[in-house]
C-alpha cells in the first residue's frame, strides 16, 4: 500500500532540514498508541530510531534503519524501513522528502507498507493515513516563520 501527504511550511529548506531532529519526531507521535522513544540517531544513513508501541493491552517494538539521504540546493530527503516491525507489519519504507519552494517547504511523506494479509493493508489504510494527516497542523506550527 501507498501513501503520500504533503504539507507546505513556511520556513525555508535549511531551517526545516534542521529542524528534523527528535524533538520534532517526539511531536508528531499522535495519542494514539502511545510512543516511548528507545532510540534516536538521527536522519543520516545508518542511523536508527527505536519504539515501543503501547497498545495498552499490549506493547510492540519498532525499528527503523535510515537506509539512505540525498541533499541538493533544491531538496532533502532520507528513507528509513523497518528492520523490526509490530507483528502487523511486514513491510514498511517512508521516504521524507524536503523541497524548497519559491516561498517555504514542501513536506512530503512517502509511505510504502505491506501486512502478512491482503485485507489487513486495506483495514491499516485509513489508520496509517489519519497517523501522518495528524502532522500536517504540527508541521505548519512547528515550521511557522
Amino acid at each position: 500500500m501507498k501513501i503520500k501527504i504533503s504539507t507546505k511550511v513556511e520556513q525555508d529548506l535549511s531551517n526545516v532540514k534542521e529542524g528534523f531532529n527528535e524533538r520534532l519526531f517526539i511531536r508528531l507521535n499522535p495519542p494514539f498508541p502511545k510512543v516511548e522513544l528507545n532510540r534516536y540517531d538521527g536522519c543520516k544513513s545508518g542511523d536508527i530510531v527505536g519504539l515501543t508501541l503501547n497498545f495498552f493491552l499490549f506493547k510492540q517494538e519498532w525499528i527503523s534503519e535510515i537506509i539512505d539521504q540525498t541533499e541538493t540546493e533544491q531538496r532533502f530527503e532520507f528513507i528509513d524501513v523497518g528492520k523490526k516491525l509490530p507483528s502487523f507489519f511486514k513491510r514498511w519504507r517512508h521516504k521524507h522528502i524536503m523541497e524548497r519552494l519559491e516561498s517555504g517547504t514542501m513536506i512530503v511523506d512517502d509511505i510504502e507498507y505491506t501486512t502478512p494479509f491482503l485485507l489487513l493493508n486495506y483495514i491499516l489504510y485509513p489508520l496509517i493515513y489519519f497517523q501522518f494527516i495528524y502532522r500536517i497542523p504540527i508541521y505548519k506550527k512547528w515550521f511557522r516563520k
